[in-house]
Parts: C-alpha cells; sequence; structure tokens
C-alpha cells in the first residue's frame, strides 16, 4: 500500500515495537503567562510570569521554544534561538499580547506556520518568519492599548517590518532516521534586496526538575569538539529519568562555538538576588546582545547548550544549518551526515505517499484542497504538547490543603482538583494560547485525528476520562483556568465516531475494550450533569458558560440579574445531544454484550425525557419552542415563576438539529428486550413523542430516525437557518442571526438594559473578558456538528425530503446537497477562490499576493460572518482542523451512496481512501 511505510511505524508505537511517538513536537512555544506558573496572591496568570521575565526565569512546570521538540516527557528539549544582530534581545520563544494588552485580548504577534507533518512525527516542517530589523515590542504594546475595542488589531504586518521583504524566512525540518534518531535541518532563506546576517543557536537543554520541592538531581550537558563537527552531550544524573530518556548527543555540523549555561533563575536580575551560579538561563542573550563573553561557560558544561552559527546570507539566497540529535551509544558513522540527505528525501516521499492515501480522487484533482488538507493535519500534529500539572502539589505550594476550608479553597483556582494529576502528551488548541486542554475541543480534534493517527485519537479520548483526570464526583475537566466549569458533553459522540471508523478501518472489527471503557467512565460523566445542572428536575438543562462565549444576553457562568436562573436550550440540546450518543454506544455494545441491552432502554428513555421538555404539547409560554418564530430560545425563569423567552436568534437555536441519531431497520429485531419496553414506555407516555421524530417510521434504505424535531419543526428551523439574510452566510453558519443587525435583542430586568446585536467578526462587549470576543461570526465546531447532522439526515430521508437552500432561492435541494453546500461554503474559506484570493487572509495583502506568503495557511479560532477573514487566535487549528474531515467527506462521498445499506461505512472508508467500486466489491457484498 502507499501508506506502508508510516502505518508500519504507527504499528510499531502501537505494539511496543519501536517507540516512534518518543520524540515529538511536544515542546510549547509559549509557556510564561501560564496558570500553572502563576504563583502570585491574586490570580493574575497574565501578568505574573510575563515575556520578558521568561528569558531570565526557570521555568516550574514546562518549556517552551520555536519550532522545539522534546521526549514524551519533556527531560530534554530542542528548539531554535534567532538573533538579526539588531532585535534588543534573543529570539527564544513566541511574543504576543496578554489578555490585558490587546484591545481583543491576547494574541501572538509573530508568523509562524506549521508545514507539514506525519502521525509519527517521522518527518516534520516548520516555517517562522524574521525580520531584518529590530522587532516592534513596544509598538505592538502601546499601539493596541490605545485601541479601543471597536478597532481592528494592530498586528505586526501593519508595523511595516516586513515592507520590501526585509525578512529571513527560517525553515526547521526533522526526519527520523529511526525511532531515537532524528536529522535536523535549519535552512535560512533571505528574503531581502541585500545580504543580511542571522545567528542561529539550535539549543538543546534540560527542563528545570532539580530547583523545585519536588527536586531530582541535577543532569549534565557537556562539549567536545570532533573533526568536521561539534557534540553536545546530554546525560541525566537521576535514575527515574534514566530509565525513560538515555544518554543523547546533539551533533552540530562545522567548526562552530558552543556555548553553555544553566537552565537556572537570574536572581540577580529578577529578584535582586544571589545566583546559584554565574551561568544562568539568559546567558546567550548576554552573551549574543550585549557582548558579554563571560556569560556562558568556557569549560562548556551545563543544562543549557547551543552551536553558535553566525550566516551571512546574501540577497535571495539560503544557507543550511544541519544537526543529528540522537542515542549516544549508537554506533556513529564516519560522519553523523553521511545519511543525512537521503533519510530526509526517503521520510519526505513517504509523507507524500502516506497523505495521498488519505485524500480522496477528487480532492487529489484540486492540489490546493489537497494542500489545505494537508496543511490543517500538520496543525493538529504540531500542537501536540507536553502537559504537566499536578495539582496536588501545585494547591499545596499556594497554602491549599485537602483539609482547608471550602471558603479558603474557593479562593484558589481549582481548588476542588487535588485529585488530578496530568502528566502526559495532550492534543492542544494552540501552542501559543499556552499548553492548556479544553474537553470538548479535544473531543473535536481527535475527529480529525482519527483520520491520520486512530490510536492516539482513542489515547486521548480515554485520557480525559482516567481516575487522575475526571473529577471524583463524574465532571469532566473543562479547562486549565477553571477546571469545573462547563464544557459541552460532545464527547461521547467523538468516542462513536472514533470508534466506528476504527471498525471499517480493521475490517468491521471494532475495538470494543475502548468502547465499553469509554461507556463506563461516560455514564458517570451522564449522571453529574443530571445531578448538577438539572436545576428542577424537569430535565431543563443550565450549564452557564458552555462555551458560547458572548452569544447571550447574560453572563452565564455568573449570578443571573433579579435572582432568576436560565434554562439553556443549548444546554438541554447538548444532553440530548449527549442522551442520543450514548443510546448508540448501548447498542453497539449490547449488541455483543447482553447485559447491555438494559442501557439501550435507559437512554431511549432519557432522550424522550430530555427532548420532550424542550417542546411540550400545547402552547406552553415556558417551553424553549417558540410556535410563531419557530425557533428554539432559552427561557429565564424567574423567583416569582414568571418565565420568558430571550428571543435571540442564535446557534443556541440550531443545536437542536445536532440530536439526531439514526440506526439501521434489523437493530429492533435485534434487540427485542428494549423493542418490548419502548413500546411499553411509548404506550405510557405518548405526550413526549408528539413533538419529536420517532423511530417508527422508517425511511431511506429501511433506516430509522430518533430526532429532537419533528419534519415540520425541521423545515421552519432549516427555513431560518438556511436564510442568507440570517444564519447562513458565504462561509458557513453564523453564531447569530444577521437579523439581529438591524433589529438587536433588547431586554430589561431589575433594572438593567441588555442588548445583543449581530457583529461579524470581534464583540464589542467586553461582559466576558478580553478573549470572548465574537458574537456573529463563523464557528467551525458547531458547523462541523451541523454539517454531519445534515449528512445523517439526507441518509434517512433521502429525495423525499427536499427545501430551498438558499431560502427564496427557489433552488430545492435534498438535505445532502444542501449539507454538500454548506461544506463548499466552509471549504471556500480557506482555498483560493476564483480571483487567486484565500478569504481567511481578508485585507491582508501579503498573505494574499506574496508568493512566499500566500500559501502558508492559517487556521484561525472562527471567521468572520460577512468575509470569512480570519478572527481570535490565528493558529487555533485543534476544532478547525476540522475542515480536513469537511474537504474529506466533500471530496469523497455522493449522494449516490447514501441509498445503499450501511451509508455511514461506506462514507468511512471512502474518507479512508478506498473508492466506490472496492467498498462495492468487498464490504457491501458482504
Amino acid at each position: 500500500m502507499a501508506q506502508a511505510e508510516e502505518q508500519s511505524r504507527l504499528k510499531e508505537a502501537r505494539e511496543h515495537i519501536s517507540p516512534w511517538k518518543k520524540w515529538g513536537p511536544y515542546l510549547s512555544e509559549r509557556q510564561w503567562g501560564t496558570v500553572r506558573e502563576d504563583y502570585s496572591a491574586n490570580g493574575d496568570a497574565w501578568d505574573y510570569f510575563t515575556h520578558d521575565q521568561a528569558r531570565s526565569r526557570a521555568y516550574r512546570w514546562g518549556e517552551d521554544g520555536l519550532a522545539g521538540i522534546s521526549d514524551e516527557h519533556q527531560i530534554l528539549c530542542f528548539a531554535i534561538a534567532l538573533w538579526n544582530g539588531k532585535d534588543p534581545i534573543l529570539k527564544e520563544r513566541l511574543f504576543g499580547l496578554t489578555n490585558s494588552e490587546g484591545n481583543h485580548g491576547e494574541d501572538v504577534k509573530e508568523y509562524y506556520f506549521y508545514l507539514d507533518s506525519t502521525p509519527t512525527h517521522s518527518y516534520m516542517k516548520y516555517l517562522y518568519k524574521y525580520p531584518h530589523t529590530a522587532y516592534p515590542y513596544e509598538d505592538l504594546i502601546k499601539t493596541n492599548r490605545e485601541r479601543g475595542r471597536g478597532a481592528p488589531e494592530y498586528e505586526l504586518l501593519d508595523t511595516g517590518i516586513f515592507n520590501e521583504d526585509h525578512y529571513f524566512d527560517v525553515f526547521v525540518e526533522y526526519a527520523k532516521a529511526d525511532a531515537e534518531n532524528i536529522e535536523i535541518k535549519i535552512s535560512v532563506a533571505n528574503r531581502g534586496p541585500e545580504a543580511a546576517t542571522l545567528h542561529v543557536l539550535p539549543t538543546l537543554w534540560f527542563r528545570n526538575t532539580w530547583m523545585w520541592s519536588d527536586a531530582g538531581s541535577k543532569p549534565k550537558l557537556n562539549g567536545t569538539k570532533e573533526a568536521g563537527f561539534g557534540v553536545i552531550s546530554a546525560h541525566h544524573t537521576d535514575p527515574l529519568f534514566q530509565e525513560s530518556l538515555a544518554d543523547y548527543a546533539l551533533y552540530c555540523e562545522g567548526d562552530v562555538p558552543l556555548l553553555f549555561t544553566e537552565n537556572e533563575n537570574n536572581n540577580q536580575k529578577l529578584f535582586g538576588t544571589n545566583n546559584a551560579s554565574p551561568y544562568v538561563k539568559d546567558a546567550f542573550h548576554t552573551f549574543l546582545v550585549q557582548g558579554k563573553n563571560e556569560a556562558v561557560n568556557p569549560v562548556m558544561e551545563g543544562t543549557k547548550a547551543a552551536p553558535h552559527y553566525t550566516l551571512n546570507v546574501a540577497a535571495g539566497k539560503t544557507e543550511v544549518v544541519r544537526l543529528h540529535l540522537g542515542r549516544a551509544s549508537a554506533k556513529q558513522k564516519v560522519s553523523p551526515f553521511e545519511e543525512f540527505d537521503d533519510v530526509f528525501a526517503a521520510r519526505l516521499k513517504e509523507a507524500d505517499e502516506f497523505y495521498d492515501g488519505i485524500t480522496p480522487a477528487k480532492v487529489k484533482a484540486d492540489p490546493d484542497r489537497a494542500m489545505v488538507l494537508r496543511q490543517a493535519m500538520a496543525g493538529m500534529l504540531w500542537s501536540k504538547q507536553y502537559f504537566y500539572y499536578d495539582l496536588n502539589v501545585w494547591l499545596r505550594e499556594h497554602q491549599v490543603e485537602p483539609t482547608s476550608p471550602a471558603d479558603l479553597r474557593d479562593k484558589v483556582r481549582n481548588g476542588e482538583w487535588f485529585h488530578m494529576y496530568n502528566n502526559d502528551i495532550i492534543s492542544m488548541p494552540d501552542k501559543w494560547e499556552y499548553p492548556w486542554y479544553a474537553a470538548w475541543d479535544l473531543a473535536f480534534h481527535m475527529l480529525a485525528f482519527q483520520v491520520v493517527d486512530p490510536d492516539f485519537a482513542k489515547e486521548q479520548l480515554m485520557l480525559i476520562l482516567r481516575n487522575d483526570y475526571q473529577h471524583p464526583n463524574g465532571q469532566v475537566p473543562a479547562y486549565e483556568w477553571n477546571f469545573g466549569d462547563t464544557n459541552p458533553p460532545v464527547h461521547a459522540y467523538a468516542t462513536m465516531q472514533i470508534y466506528m471508523s476504527d471498525k471499517e478501518r480493521n475490517g468491521g472489527k471494532g475495538d470494543l475494550q475502548f468502547l465499553t471503557y469509554a461507556f463506563s467512565k461516560l455514564l458517570v460523566n451522564f449522571t453529574w450533569w443530571l445531578n448538577r445542572k438539572d436545576r428542577s428536575g424537569n430535565n431543563l438543562f443550565e450549564g452557564g458558560f458552555l462555551g458560547l462565549d458572548n452569544i447571550g444576553v447574560f453572563d452565564r457562568s455568573a449570578p443571573l440579574p433579579g435572582g432568576g436562573h436560565l434554562e439553556q436550550a443549548d444546554g438541554t440540546a447538548w444532553m440530548v445531544f449527549f442522551s442520543q450518543q450514548m443510546l448508540r454506544i448501548a447498542v453497539e455494545l449490547a449488541l455483543h454484550y447482553q447485559v447491555f441491552e438494559e442501557y439501550v432502554s435507559k437512554f431511549f428513555e432519557h432522550t424522550m425525557w430530555i427532548a420532550g421538555a424542550m417542546d411540550r404539547m400545547g402552547k406552553a409560554q415556558d417551553t424553549m419552542w417558540d410556535e410563531e418564530d419557530g425557533f428554539f430560545y432559552d427561557v429565564l425563569r424567574m423567583p416569582n415563576g414568571d418565565a420568558f423567552r430571550l428571543k435571540v436568534r442564535s446557534m443556541v437555536g440550531l443545536l437542536p438539529l445536532a440530536a439526531v441519531a439514526i440506526f439501521e431497520d434489523d437493530i429492533m429485531s435485534k434487540l427485542p428486550n428494549f423493542a418490548r419496553s419502548a413500546k411499553l414506555f411509548m404506550t405510557r407516555h405518548p405526550e413526549l413523542a408528539a413533538n419529536l421524530h420517532m423511530p417508527g417510521a422508517q425511511g431511506l434504505a429501511g433506516r430509522r430516525l430518533l430526532s429532537t424535531v419533528n419534519e415540520a419543526k425541521l423545515r421552519r428551523i432549516l427555513t431560518r437557518m438556511l436564510d442568507e439574510n440570517e444564519f447562513f452566510g458565504p462561509h458557513g453558519i453564523r453564531a447569530l442571526s444577521l437579523h439581529h443587525r438591524e433589529h438587536p435583542f433588547e431586554f430589561d430586568i431589575a433594572g438593567q438594559k441588555y442588548s445583543v446585536g449581530y457583529l461579524p467578526g470581534d464583540s464589542d462587549s467586553g461582559m466576558f473578558g478580553g478573549n470572548s470576543n465574537w458574537r456573529g461570526p463563523v464557528w467551525m465546531p458547531v458547523n462541523f456538528l451541523l454539517y454531519t447532522a445534515l449528512l445523517r439526515l439526507g441518509a434517512y430521508y433521502g429525495d423525499d425530503f427536499t427545501i430551498e437552500c438558499p431560502t427564496g432561492s427557489g433552488k430545492l435541494m435534498t438535505l445532502f446537497q444542501v449539507a454538500k453546500v454548506l461544506g463548499e461554503r466552509l471549504i471556500g474559506t480557506f482555498v483560493k477562490d476564483s480571483s487567486g484570493r484565500r478569504p481567511v487572509y481578508g485585507s491582508a495583502e501579503k498573505f494574499q499576493t506574496d508568493p512566499h506568503w500566500r500559501d502558508n495557511v492559517l487556521f484561525f479560532e472562527y471567521f468572520n460572518g460577512d468575509t470569512g477573514a480570519g478572527v481570535g487566535a490565528s493558529h487555533q487549528t485543534g476544532w478547525t482542523g476540522c475542515i480536513a474531515r469537511v474537504i474529506q467527506a466533500n471530496g469523497a462521498f455522493d449522494e449516490a451512496d447514501i441509498a445503499k445499506p450501511d451509508a455511514e461505512r461506506r462514507a468511512i472508508r471512502l474518507g479512508q481512501g478506498q473508492t466506490a467500486e472496492q467498498i462495492d466489491a468487498t464490504v457491501v457484498a458482504k
């Protein structure tokens, strides 16, 4: 098979034959300003540990660097450092604005791109753009501070520093000769009109594990010179680390100076106290920028080291630095670089073959789409990071004990999470926003990850459910800033999708051990939701934040005005969705183990109760469904019993469409006990089914559908969703209806006035803090849920259901066709349009027209609802990486396929690169 070499490496890693994943891009590109490094008295994580301090101050919980890699426990780290001779500091990590500095919250102010990676990181490629002139740190801070929330962000391109192409393109590539020997190539291209000099310091260092309360013994780096190259040898003296990390060496081509220091605080600079050693963390900065030779250790030993390359690069030319990082015990040939070029050529060829194997033929016919797919996956693979956080230690260091009074624990972040011990490689949303994981982000990541590495996808989903992550009460940790906040419950959905994909990949044999484990832990989490978020026990859920930021009238994580409480249409829809996915899992398990059949009945009934509560029979004024508008809204309940629908037309009212479960016709006959219990339940509670779509009626290919909305309600909601004057934007479904641009929703209560209006990009409201800054943009994760829901609905209704798309156009489409149109609008954000422009770049002409910029795709956190321009975190490849799945599906699955048996299985196999002819000849016939 075309994918054979990389697939073989994945198999060796899975079976613990060879540790192909031991080394990877696990080093963050920003560790400063993080929650874990915050030891302030007031919890001000943004400002306690600053970017300026980071070069001089040892981190407690992790490390950072540019284009870096580390071993899986981040004991030994490698990254590049750069100096153009004019910067006030040595460039060792990403710079950006903190939450208080940016006029739209925190934001990275660098240009860097994740261009390629295989799942075992056997080949990786990264690009960093570094100006020839002094980096404008002060200008970026000052100008952004002076701008109000209504003004755009002041970006690095706006400073003019890249004018006339006075910059270097610094490419960093890694190719593994084997699991523990890595070739490293740094290519410096001068894009400017005249020669320029760049100092390159490829840096090797140990994470500081010896300064803290749980300290280990101190490791050592030392240097030697050989004929034609220098060697930096790494040895750890702690037995714990010796077991997991053998001695390594960095071989540096050329007769190059080797610099050494310690990865320890410069206490004199930071705190005005004595240094433990004359050689401190910022020694390379002091040596280069300040010209102080005494800053580095002349005997060439320490815990941080780098060769010092001074490259004079002619205009338009490229200079290359070659290094080899590998096991020191490995037998060296005449030169550690004699196989260098051959290894790179082989790994790049294998990477091409791997992506060729997962790219449908129709996508391969459009190289631009294929490139976007590959870069989306590269961004996700590069964003795997090491995350170390021992809450028991951290909280004790903050003077909080498990036995401390509740009011004291409440004053310290995450004071109820003593059980947590995180020491793992985790898929992160972004390598800039400090290494952090969010449970629901991660679930979406895995929907894309399962295409390239199903083993990692399953491991990550199980990771969040482990006892050292999941709270003993059943809650899944939300995110580092507040583990006790509430994320939407999408874990069960991701679990089932990955199980199904993995099952098809393995010839119909599913990983039942994975599915059973996940179900057992999700069952506890489901119970937590029932007990904690259904205030009145009436199956109408709150949840608070739920990831929807500025979309609502109030701050939903704070007490509401007038003492009321909010019954959330999205919270309740998420719970129907959760219950349906648990039902799907229970059905799959019951087909193999009869004991799970009772759980099928349990979650069928839960689904009925919750869905029925959203839209009760009659014309009740306190239900979420509004018959006049044909839409779902949040309901505000007051202490005196009054209830109000908050008529904000937002994504909240579209989420019930995602609550779709489809079953093949033979399920009822295979589960007779469930069939009997379901019939009895519906006989006793006919009112619950009145407004739902029940599985009694068969659809296309005999399928059965359980949905929150019946056909009539589906049409009414879709009419709004597909209206270009409401939700259906040119680049996907907007989070807030365009209707509210001219007609803001206004609400008065408890002497306060509230207003919600449409904005296509950043919000003008500071209600939720600097980072929660959107009200109308296109948001990939929920678009992906709606996209897949439309595909499922199309697989049920087939040609019997058509609707205008867009609304008012007179063009009738099946739901499958509607899904494809939505998919094309999402894809159109990233690929070039007819004029050669990518909407994601907006008005940034450098990105639109320059050949060295225009094919480096950024995957933002969300996108302008009118133009598709990227907004928010520019490298949030996490859930935005789901675009890779959309490109696959739109390029692989045709409408003719949905009428055939096992449509979902066909879609999975097509997405994995199989042709329709191969499927028809094997799976369907079988």
